[in-house]
């Protein structure tokens, strides 16, 4: 149900989503310690990821809260749930070369 609220309220959707993310960071530097969430989130193999998912957090938090646009809220929204999936995907081993490798072979245009 709450899923429905991008399309009729994306702001409120995109604070909540926001919010949630950062309770699930939260709930995992709970169970394995703040000390070792930081070193695995600051660990070479998966900086990027980290700060373009902490950036896409604070972009959707600015377009919902300061800016009031909900169509850059969606934006924002869809980049955050990108850099979501590429983030998860650092803590599986070889899982971002072959999402890469599967997203190229389906978008390849070269006949």
């Amino acid at each position: 149900l709450l899923s429905m609220l991008v399309f009729f309220n994306p702001i409120k959707f995109g604070i909540a989503f926001t919010l949630g993310n950062l309770l699930s960071i939260g709930s995992t530097a709970f169970l394995i310690g703040p000390k070792r969430q930081v070193t695995m989130m600051l660990d070479p193999v998966r900086i990027y990821a980290t700060a373009l998912y902490i950036a896409s957090m604070i972009i959707a938090l600015f377009c919902a809260l300061y800016v009031h646009s909900k169509l850059l809220t969606v934006f924002a929204i869809i980049l955050e749930f990108g850099a979501l999936t590429w983030y998860s995907l650092s803590y599986i081993p070889f899982a971002r070369a072959m999402l890469t490798k599967v997203l190229v072979a389906c978008f390849d245009t070269e006949f």
